[in-house]
């Protein structure tokens, strides 16, 4: 039977243009998706006020969905800031400097500490854990401070994030736009994310070995001062090393609940985020004594801070996919066709009816539709249209729909999670004190290797 296009498919279509038209040329697309949710609910209901009603909708909607989260990423923020607030970090990383005696070590120790401690803490806090410690240390080894910034950003943002194995925002984002589960993402995403590890890590090595060796970049520290001011005295060194084990042993334990009792997606993040909640409230109240009530609280308003101001600009773009599949009837309403299974799955099945789409063609435009979202520097606000193509293509194409949405997903963190991107470099920049555009310059031909030889893994295992 011949797929039914209406009006709203096409409405669909044209915004999703237009967002990444806006994306390409660097433009926020927050405006767009909301004229976008008004036309589809305007045409969909014929009404003004239910068009208007179903822009607030939409926001309640894309809130409900991502709120836990937002909620996982703010708890974390709020630990660790009163981990580096109350010294705990510099315990925590200090075994790992006795291991960085020269520049090759420094660079895999450094990244390797970086990729671990993002899975369970997220890259940008890691980066205020590990910076303010092995930084002076990298550099008394002999690496360049770009060096350093390098390796904290393309295993942080790149390794760790792309993934999201342990707190899984990334997945889920991705999952819940093509409909399937974020264990699916997840298994799928596994042989994309070493491909891309280790070729980008392994180039851009090679590459900085050799500049280094032709001179062009220099080992200098002059100039850099580190900043302790953060770090207040309020535990005795024998509590900060207690902290420094217990808080890795309750996160490992943790892992090995995820593993036996399998629990995955919101289960993971939900325990993760407990976790955190306790040893967020122990330290604050062992910390801070008579003032620990109030000092939790204002850890956790600092942390709902963080977490807002980075999903604000994804709620919008969120809200506007999730009406390519079920969100529609929950937003708008049951005035799709009757044969409709959802504006996305309805737009593959014309595709594939039409079009003779191959799994390769179906790979490379999901790297180069990731890259392109990823140009607004956040990494996350795109990845939910890479989630939606995908469930197209794969429809389409009759399957590899988790593959190729996961490749949407490395490829939109990796560009614009704070690996090429200038703007978005600026943490492991300032902590490294180095020029973000000078990081992004040399992260640019390692990542865009590391994407390329994705790309045709991923095809294969479509």
């Amino acid at each position: 039977m011949e797929m039914e296009l209406t009006a709203l498919h096409w409405i669909y279509v044209v915004f999703i243009a237009l967002i990444i038209g806006f994306m390409v040329k660097r433009r926020d697309t927050t405006l767009i998706c909301i004229i976008g949710i008004f036309l589809l609910a305007l045409v969909a209901t014929g009404s003004l006020a239910s068009s208007i009603s179903g822009i607030f909708n939409s926001f309640i909607f894309a809130i409900t969905e991502l709120m836990s989260t937002i909620l996982i990423i703010s708890i974390i923020v709020a630990m660790s800031t009163v981990l580096t607030k109350s010294g705990i970090n510099d315990v925590m990383i200090a075994p790992f400097a006795k291991f960085i005696k020269n520049p090759t070590l420094a660079f895999w120790v450094i990244g390797i500490v970086m990729m671990v401690i993002s899975w369970f803490f997220w890259p940008s806090p890691a980066v205020a854990l590990l910076g303010a410690v092995l930084l002076p240390v990298a550099l008394r080894a002999g690496l360049p401070a770009l060096g350093v910034a390098m390796a904290m950003n393309l295993f942080g943002h790149g390794i760790a994030l792309s993934g999201d194995f342990i707190i899984q925002a990334a997945p889920k984002l991705t999952g819940d736009a093509a409909s399937i589960p974020v264990g699916d993402v997840i298994a799928a995403s596994i042989p994309l994310v070493i491909t891309m590890g280790v070729v980008t890590t392994l180039s851009a090595f090679i590459l900085l070995k050799r500049d280094m060796k032709l001179g062009r970049i220099k080992a200098d520290n002059e100039g850099f001062v580190q900043d302790q001011t953060f770090s207040e005295n309020l535990l005795t060194l024998g509590q900060k090393k207690f902290f420094a084990v217990f808080i890795p042993i309750a996160f490992l334990l943790d892992v090995v609940a995820l593993s036996i009792l399998k629990l995955q997606g919101g289960d993971a993040t939900a325990l993760v985020g407990g976790t955190a909640v306790f040893i967020l409230l122990i330290l604050s109240l062992v910390a801070h004594k008579q003032q620990g009530l109030e000092k939790s609280t204002a850890y956790l308003i600092q942390g709902f801070q963080f977490g807002f101001k980075v999903f604000g600009p994804v709620i919008p773009i969120a809200a506007f996919f999730y009406l390519g599949d079920s969100g529609f009837n929950q937003i708008i309403g049951d005035y799709l066709p009757k044969t409709s299974l959802g504006i996305v799955n309805d737009l593959g099945a014309a595709l594939a009816a039409s079009v003779p789409l191959t799994k390769e063609i179906a790979a490379v435009t999901l790297t180069g539709i990731g890259a392109i979202t990823g140009l607004d520097g956040s990494g996350f606000s795109g990845i939910s249209l890479a989630g939606s193509v995908a469930k197209l293509f794969g429809t389409a194409i009759g399957g590899g729909t988790a593959t190729l949405t996961a490749l949407g997903q490395i490829t939109a963190i990796w560009v614009g999670g704070g690996t090429l991107i200038p703007w978005a470099l600026i943490p492991a920049a300032a902590i490294c004190n180095v020029s973000p555009f000078e990081l992004a310059r040399r992260n640019l031909l390692p990542v865009t290797i590391g994407l390329a030889v994705t790309t045709i893994v991923a095809m294969f295992l479509i």
